[in-house]
């Protein structure tokens, strides 16, 4: 019983923390578009590297909420 609260609890704050987190950083992109629109490439690159960071978080919470789920670990 435990171990299904336990994987359920990491899969949904892994999901809960990743859209957070990429809500923050596009917010921030905007305002800074909106400050500085010539400066449109270098923030959308800085941006694109730092939601590929953001996501590594759920798939990875996810992977071990489902080895946690089926006993594995």
């Amino acid at each position: 019983m435990t171990t299904i609260l336990a994987g359920a609890i990491m899969i949904g704050l892994g999901a809960l923390a990743a859209g957070i987190g990429d809500s923050i950083l596009f917010a921030r992109y905007m305002e800074g578009i909106a400050r500085q629109p010539e400066a449109r490439g270098t923030l959308f690159g800085q941006t694109m590297i730092l939601f590929g960071l953001i996501e590594a978080l759920p798939i990875i919470s996810i992977a071990f909420g489902i080895l946690v789920l089926f006993g594995i670990v």
